[in-house]
């Protein structure tokens, strides 16, 4: 049985998040890997629930970065328990749709919360489950906004946050990546689809990682 391998995937609104862990999973699978998709916040019911009120509630426009903070928590201790260890477990590789980095930048960066707190609480929540490799799909925010614009859907609460906000993410992550190389790697995403896959899986493939 394959050992189970934990990735994890970060960036800013509009970087092509989706389309890359979708392009990832398929080509995975392909190669004979037993592969899951799960994401944050949600994956689970009670992280469903802390999904909709985070994003699309209308009680959540009333939310402070402290209560943000700990829903995000709340919903990445049930998935870390109830989920991601129970698959590595079972030798599936694991791919997340944003981790614990997307909440050490989002609320505690962007948003200005002590980032002590956030990293004492982060951790609390993961119990030492890390993900193994981190990819960071880079991209300026103006790409970005242009990107979410033409997709012509309601954006959510967190998508209509000012560009000011996300050029603090954007900073935020490569701040991580800075501090963190082993783990975090960084992606240029202003290629097309296709550019942005091969150099991922050159990557995954180049460095052993459980592929």
């Amino acid at each position: 049985m394959s050992a189970g391998f934990l990735l994890s995937f970060e960036g800013s609104e509009g970087c092509g998040k989706s389309t890359q862990i979708r392009l990832l999973r398929e080509r995975l699978e392909k190669s004979g890997r037993k592969v899951e998709v799960l994401r944050e916040p949600g994956g689970t019911e009670i992280g469903e629930s802390i999904r909709h009120l985070l994003q699309h509630a209308k009680e959540g426009h009333s939310m402070t970065p402290e209560t943000e903070l700990l829903l995000f928590a709340a919903s990445r201790a049930q998935i870390v328990r109830e989920k991601i260890r129970p698959l590595l477990e079972a030798g599936v590789f694991v791919i997340l749709d944003r981790f614990l980095d997307s909440t050490t930048v989002y609320q505690g960066i962007a948003r200005g919360l002590p980032l002590e707190s956030v990293r004492s609480i982060n951790a609390f929540a993961i119990g030492g489950t890390l993900p193994q490799l981190t990819l960071l799909l880079d991209l300026d925010v103006q790409t970005a906004w242009k990107r979410i614009r033409a997709t012509g859907r309601e954006l959510d609460r967190m998508e209509s946050q000012p560009p000011e906000f996300f050029e603090k993410v954007r900073q935020g992550y490569l701040e991580i990546a800075r501090a963190e190389p082993s783990r975090v790697k960084i992606i240029d995403a202003s290629a097309t689809s296709e550019v942005v896959h091969e150099s991922i899986w050159r990557l995954l493939t180049d460095q052993n990682h459980a592929v």
